[in-house]
């Protein structure tokens, strides 16, 4: 008999489609906010992201995800004519085959795909489960090229195509490294304006890196969902940041993380130790209930889909009834759900 905390019908619920946000919020500062205290299970909501404000103290920390989302999706002809669609799952580097998603008929190695602007590609390999790898050609920088023919890699479910809003909005404001196939969406709701705010108040604000790959949206088919495993994601932190967030929880100073994807790399960063150690590494990180955080003491977070990897996270951060009992809340009183959508703040 599985325990029902690792069941994995345990972690559905139910969401109207309509609820499932499509296009987000007009102002970033604008989404709505719903803040769970994982100790007195309290629920409180703010019609406004930026009264978050009023939860910090002089002297915490705030920790976001500088990924940058690179325009993955590329449209492209087979040598007789036919339509593909290939999803790049990493960063391509020249002469190196890279792992993508393939939409189209009949994927086979040799196939070659011509894109736009003379970008070309070749399938080297045909993998299970609808993936390829592909070795891409340029007769110009291969990055630059990507980024002026692809598309931004909208979830799946965001039924509708790219539009020019996306290419900023899909995209936190402080996006720095390129690598993501998924943006870090709990960061969507800070401005630079809030960041200052913040740290006028006397927060710190620092950043690492963890580029988010397509996996983040894969649903969890094990029954037990002890037996899932987690797709590899690469994880940077540099000595300046470790320390800064060790010295912070040393003063007393809380550890604030915006996105799963920032709490999963400092967390993968202090298993060894209990610190936060600098790294450069791939994380596969699975956090169910029954981990044991050791350095993020509030969470940032977004609504997350039914039986995902996401909602199983945030359910061993704050236990899984009291974030059934958030999520219903926030389906009774019509909040936004996912990449678009408004945001949780987990104390």
């Amino acid at each position: 008999m599985i325990p029902e905390d690792f069941r994995l019908e345990s972690y559905d619920y139910e969401l109207p489609e309509e609820l499932v946000a499509q296009f987000p919020s007009p102002a970033r500062e604008e989404s709505r906010l719903l803040v769970l205290d994982r100790r007195t299970g309290e629920i409180r909501h703010h019609q406004r992201f930026r009264e978050i404000e009023d939860y910090f103290r002089p002297g915490d920390i705030l920790v976001g995800n500088d990924s940058r989302v690179f325009p993955a999706r590329l449209l492209g002809r087979k040598e007789t004519g036919g339509q593909v669609e290939v999803l790049l799952l990493r960063l391509p580097q020249e002469g190196e085959p890279v792992p993508a998603l393939f939409r189209g008929k009949r994927p086979r190695p040799g196939l070659k795909i011509s894109f736009a602007e003379g970008l070309s590609g070749e399938i080297v390999r045909v993998l299970e489960g609808g993936k390829v790898e592909i070795l891409l050609r340029a007769s110009q920088d291969l990055l630059s090229l990507i980024e002026r023919v692809g598309r931004v890699p909208l979830p799946p479910y965001i039924k509708r195509a790219p539009v020019n809003e996306d290419l900023f909005r899909y995209q936190t404001v402080y996006a720095r490294k390129t690598g993501s196939v998924a943006a870090p969406t709990a960061g969507f709701h800070f401005t630079r304006e809030l960041l200052e705010r913040l740290q006028e108040k006397g927060v710190s604000f620092l950043t690492i890196t963890l580029h988010v790959g397509y996996g983040t949206f894969a649903p969890v088919k094990c029954a037990d969902i002890r037996q899932h495993q987690l797709h590899e994601e690469y994880v940077e932190i540099d000595p300046g940041t470790a320390r800064k967030i060790n010295e912070t929880r040393q003063r007393g100073g809380a550890v604030f993380a915006v996105g799963t994807t920032t709490l999963r790399a400092l967390e993968f960063a202090a298993l060894k130790t209990g610190r936060v150690e600098p790294v450069s590494a791939w994380c596969d990180l699975y956090i169910y209930p029954g981990f044991r955080f050791q350095v993020v003491d509030h969470l940032v977070t977004n609504f997350h889909l039914p039986r995902s990897s996401l909602l199983i996270l945030v359910s061993a951060f704050a236990g899984r009834e009291l974030i059934l009992k958030a999520y219903r809340e926030a389906v009774a009183r019509r909040y936004r759900f996912f990449s678009y959508g408004d945001a949780m703040l987990i104390l």
